[in-house]
């Protein structure tokens, strides 16, 4: 990072390695738990991100016993089980598409918005993309409590909404490895695309 860099960004330089630079996607976890402290509070956090009116579709299952991970395992490819197996936590983080039901709460100016979503398709629609939106705030937040979170969208889709989303309500989106990176827990950092790739001005 350069000092022109710097000047133009609010969070110190110590937070935006903790949360961008420096973080990487962990593959191998120490033994040390994840608290539902430490669970909580990263959701206390990552909740006051925006989504679309306020929909807030992410629901997460915390897959900690033995038993929950026997359940999930057989669910994802083959190269993804050892890792998650060996997770203190794993979460699945799923999309909630019956999230209108909570807005006359979530959404009280607008007494109108749940007939909004009335349609099935475009309520699933939004619920997908705003959950998304979710799920990476969500990454930010374990990164924010010094935590390392392994995404993975390496499973089978439908295997998992049947065995834990079985009223069809929830739809999976990501699973999340969670905990403090072991020793070589990561691959090589890959290399980004630079601003003149990516952004346009009209």
């Amino acid at each position: 990072m350069t000092a022109t860099d710097q000047a133009h960004l609010a969070l110190d330089a110590e937070a935006q390695d903790l949360l961008f630079r420096e973080a990487r996607t962990a593959n191998a976890f120490t033994d040390e738990p994840v608290s539902d402290e430490q669970v909580q509070a990263i959701y206390d956090l990552v909740k006051w991100a925006p989504t679309s009116m306020n929909q807030q579709p992410l629901r997460i299952v915390l897959v900690r016993s033995e038993a929950g991970k026997q359940r999930l395992l057989p669910h994802l490819m083959e190269g993804n089980r050892a890792k998650t197996e060996k997770a203190p936590l794993v979460a699945v983080l799923a999309a909630d598409t019956e999230f209108h039901e909570n807005l006359p709460r979530v959404f009280p100016h607008n007494p109108n918005a749940k007939d909004i979503f009335a349609d099935d398709g475009f309520r699933a629609e939004n619920a997908k993309l705003n959950a998304s939106l979710q799920v990476a705030y969500f990454i930010l937040g374990v990164r924010a409590a010094g935590l390392a979170a392994g995404p993975m969208t390496g499973f089978d889709t439908a295997g998992i909404n049947q065995e834990f989303f079985p009223d069809g309500k929830q739809q999976v989106l990501v699973v999340v490895n969670i905990g403090k990176p072991a020793e070589n827990a990561w691959f090589d950092r890959l290399p980004r695309l630079d601003y003149d790739e990516v952004v346009t001005t009209v």
